[in-house]
Order: structure tokens, then C-alpha cells, then sequence
């Protein structure tokens, strides 16, 4: 067995599930990520593994045979085929995109029914973390605390004040599990100088990852919308409802359903991480991510690339030569049917050409 499937048994966690949200197109990162292809489904680090293969591989010490993977129905072959080791079984189908609740709502449902002893954690299959063994051991603990009845959280140690995520404020130790404490509240998205003072005062980022009974995620659910909730258990209880209800389903974000309004009836604790952490959300993200010594970063066949006084990222995807000549924080990602030169500063913008290309007919494209 190769060393990056190697199942560490000691650090197997009874009745953990392991829950991998695959959803979203990346339109940050077009054209390499794209509805029909998005970025969970591809090597963005240069390993050889996608970004869904490394998630699995970090989970699977923990999880062994006990994954649920919820994606969109157009790529759930891929998924399957990726993840052999999960069997197509453990791979579901969402027949739409609902936003986060519904899916990991629907997993919760789902393993609510299957295992009474259940605990699950909701792990995005698009993100990359270093340091696994610290990843393992936070988990651990708040798998402690989330058989306790808290809904958990992992919170990320700030490098930096960022604006791109939501941050969590931190509160008292949580009696009885070392090394979980009380969220006082999750915050939006801050300014520069708000973030800057998050940092100072010792919040973390909130990087989506959730760890809870199933049972405790439905009953926090029910609270704040009982047909919601009744009817994921209703598609739990009866699969071939799916296709009719799920398009009924409201669109809202974990966070939002359940998390916010949680942590206001101080429900929700938080295990701080101590391991890297990047949501490889645009293609500065993935430059800094990538490193490295040289001027310009570059993914994929470094033979196709010439620079002449020039630096920043390109993506040689397209089988022919790419030449960047005296630009600074320069991003070229060549596909073949499209091609996109920007720079690092402007990098959140791309999504804006992807809503353009839709708006204009060019929906094959995105």
C-alpha cells in the first residue's frame, strides 16, 4: 500500500465519519477550475494527488472505512473514480447546488439514521492543509467535545489580516475538554484595519470545518427551521424522495442556518489548529501556496514557460509555449480554449469575467 494510503489504525476514532462537502465551481480560479471541472478535482500543489485525493488521504487515519463524500450529481463519475478506496456507495449525489446546509444537513440526516453513535466532521474537499498530524490531533479533540453536545469548529491560527475569510471570536476554556474552548461569535468578512485588530486580540479564521453529533446539527437546525430539517430526514428515511425535494431545500450557508445563531445560545466550541492552512481561494493564493525561489511560480510543464524580466504565476495547461516578457505579478493560466493574463493584486476579480461569459452566451466556457 502506497505511504499516502497508508491507514495509521491507532489514530482510528470510533464512530467518526468523516463528511467531504465537493461543491463549487472555484470561478476565482477560472478557466483551471470550472463547473464542469472544478478545483477539488484537480493536483493545485504540484503532488500528484487532487485537492478531494490529499483531503481523503488526511481523513482516512482517522475515518478508515467511514467517508461520506456529497458532490454535484455532474461530478460524482469523477469523484468515484478518484476515490476508489470509498466505493461508489459512499459518494452522494446532490441533483443541484443548494449551498452547504443542505449537504452537510443531508450527510447528518443521513448518518443520524445509520450510526446512533455517530460523530461527524465536515471537512471542504478543496482546501490544503500541511502539518497533518497536528490536523489529526485537533480533530480528536473536537471530536471529544462534539460527543459532549457541542456543535465544533476548528479554528485557524491568522498568518496574517486577511479580508477573504470570517473570523471567530474566542472565548473560556470548555469544562471537561482540554484544548476546546466557547466561541462568542463568528464575524463576516472584515475591513483591513478590522482584521489587523482580530489578529491582535487573538481570533482565528473560520475556515468552515465542523465536528458534531448528527442528531445535535438537525436538533440546532430544527430551531430555526423545523420543515428544513424535517425534510432531510424525510430523504434520509426515503432516498427516492430526493430528486422531489431537494429542490425545495433552502439556499443558505452552514454558518449562517446553524452556526451564527448557536454560538448566540453559546452552543458552539472551538478547537484551535496549529497546522498551515489555505483555501486556495484565487491565484495569488495558489502563488504563495506553490513558493519557491523563482521569479515566476509555475504549474505544470516548466518546458513551456520562457521569461524574459518578468514575475508571478503561469499555468502552462494549454500544450504550447508561454512567454511573459518584463510584467510584474503577472498571471497567465493557459487552457487551450481560453487563456487569462491578470495580475496577483487583481486576482479575486476573475470570477467577474466568469458572470460575463455567462451573461454574454459563453456558459461552455465557465
Amino acid at each position: 500500500m502506497s505511504e499516502h494510503r497508508a491507514v495509521e489504525k491507532s489514530e482510528n476514532l470510533d464512530h467518526f465519519w468523516a463528511v467531504i462537502p465537493a461543491g463549487g465551481a472555484g470561478t476565482r480560479l477560472w478557466p483551471l477550475s470550472r463547473q464542469g471541472s472544478p478545483k477539488f478535482l484537480h493536483d493545485l500543489t504540484g503532488n500528484g494527488r487532487t485537492l478531494i485525493q490529499a483531503t481523503y488521504d488526511r481523513l482516512a487515519p482517522l475515518a478508515a472505512d467511514r467517508m461520506l463524500v456529497v458532490t454535484g450529481r455532474a461530478h460524482r463519475d469523477e469523484v468515484v473514480a478518484q476515490l476508489p478506496e470509498l466505493g461508489a456507495d459512499a459518494v452522494v449525489a446532490e441533483p443541484s447546488a443548494r449551498e452547504s446546509m443542505a449537504a452537510i444537513g443531508l450527510a447528518a440526516a443521513l448518518l443520524e439514521a445509520r450510526d446512533p453513535d455517530a460523530v461527524m466532521g465536515s471537512f471542504a474537499a478543496d482546501h490544503v492543509i500541511t502539518e497533518t498530524h497536528a490536523f489529526r490531533a485537533a480533530t480528536a479533540t473536537a471530536v471529544e467535545a462534539a460527543r459532549a453536545g457541542w456543535l465544533v469548529t476548528i479554528g485557524i491560527e491568522p498568518t496574517h489580516p486577511a479580508t477573504g475569510f470570517g473570523y471567530i471570536n474566542v472565548g473560556a476554556a470548555v469544562d471537561g475538554v482540554a484544548g476546546a474552548f466557547e466561541v462568542r461569535e463568528f464575524v463576516e468578512k472584515p475591513s483591513v484595519e478590522v482584521a489587523a485588530a482580530y489578529v491582535e486580540a487573538g481570533y482565528r479564521w473560520n475556515a468552515g470545518m465542523f465536528v458534531v453529533r448528527p442528531g445535535v446539527l438537525l436538533d440546532l437546525l430544527a430551531e430555526q427551521d423545523p420543515v428544513f430539517t424535517a425534510a432531510l430526514r424525510g430523504i434520509a428515511a426515503d432516498p427516492s424522495t430526493l430528486a422531489a425535494v431537494w429542490p425545495t431545500l433552502p439556499r443558505i450557508a452552514v454558518d449562517h442556518a446553524v452556526a451564527e445563531p448557536a454560538a448566540a445560545a453559546g452552543r458552539v466550541a472551538v478547537v484551535p489548529g496549529t497546522f498551515g492552512w489555505d483555501d486556495v481561494g484565487d491565484f495569488a493564493s495558489l502563488r504563495t501556496l506553490l513558493g519557491g525561489d523563482d521569479p515566476v511560480t509555475v504549474l505544470g510543464d516548466r518546458e513551456l514557460v520562457r521569461t524574459v524580466d518578468a514575475d508571478g504565476l503561469v499555468v502552462p495547461h494549454g500544450g504550447r509555449m508561454v512567454a511573459v516578457v518584463g510584467l510584474r505579478d503577472v498571471v497567465v493560466v493557459d487552457t487551450g480554449d481560453a487563456l487569462l493574463v491578470t495580475t496577483l493584486e487583481r486576482a479575486q476579480d476573475v470570477r467577474a469575467i466568469v458572470a460575463a461569459l455567462k451573461q454574454d452566451g459563453h456558459g461552455h466556457l465557465t
